[in-house]
């Protein structure tokens, strides 16, 4: 997902790109989110939804998502919340295209775009910004864009490697690549699904990703995700950390979506 992002170490890019995108299934899904009542935060309530589509488009991957989210604090401040996040990544991981708005009360508070590219697989690169203003930004070797990172993350899992970290850069900031740490957390084999039978024959795999300033001088991460990734690359559960609060993602609809050449 957007930034369910990066996670994974320099060996990951020794998997063909080409070979691991054919297992990545395109499809729509819709999320359910709400607080996370243990998250302890000064939010008094928070819910919303978050809409997930990821398209194959032969050469390569068309991504959208729309997060909407109402929030009340504790001193009784509501806020309404809109993010909306579109990218073209190649199959091969080497470009990607990006742009992202985000709305507070109605009103566009920011907007980023631009288009990343490598130099080669796990080479070093380059992130041109047009919005929200022209400059660039170096990538350092073994930087991974979002879908090359979902894939990767999911040959790490069928390795049976428990922590990578990996540079990431999805253009969700003007600062441009983060670091990241992931660790896999438990493995499940396939089993049917009531709800969503098209991922009853996969397995299926819990995970941990945090996103760090590059460089940061606390060592906290600005951001987790810890979500239940199936092996084509559908996520159907997932917990957004963002420090202040904590937010839970359930599945509520899911379709594949044919695509391809």
């Amino acid at each position: 997902m957007a930034r369910l992002l990066a996670v994974f170490a320099l060996a990951a890019l020794s998997l063909p790109l080409p070979a691991l995108a054919a297992d990545l299934a395109g499809h729509r899904a819709l999320y359910r989110l709400t607080l996370d009542p243990q998250s302890g935060s000064a939010v008094q309530s928070a819910e919303g939804t978050m809409a997930f589509e990821v398209l194959d488009a032969c050469d390569g991957w068309a991504v959208r998502q729309r997060l909407a989210l109402k929030m009340i604090a504790r001193d009784g401040q509501a806020n309404d919340l809109v993010s909306e996040y579109a990218t073209f990544e190649s199959k091969d991981g080497l470009t990607l295209r990006y742009r992202l708005r985000q709305s507070s009360q109605g009103a566009v508070s920011s907007e980023i775009s631009g288009e990343a590219t490598l130099e080669r697989a796990g080479g070093p690169g380059i992130a041109r910004y047009t919005l929200p203003t022209e400059d660039t930004r170096p990538l350092p070797p073994g930087t991974l864009f979002p879908m090359a990172h979902t894939m990767a993350a999911l040959a790490a899992a069928r390795r049976g490697e428990r922590i990578m970290t990996a540079p990431l850069f999805d253009g969700t900031n003007d600062d441009g690549v983060q670091d990241s740490t992931t660790t896999i957390l438990s493995a499940a084999p396939a089993r049917p699904v009531d709800r969503f039978p098209a991922l009853s024959a996969l397995a299926s795999w819990r995970m941990n990703v945090a996103f760090f300033a590059v460089a940061s001088a606390t060592g906290a991460p600005d951001y987790e995700v810890t979500l239940r990734y199936w092996e084509n690359g559908v996520a159907d559960e997932l917990r957004m950390n963002f420090g202040d609060f904590a937010v839970d993602g359930k599945m509520e609809k899911f379709e594949l979506v044919p695509g391809g050449c």
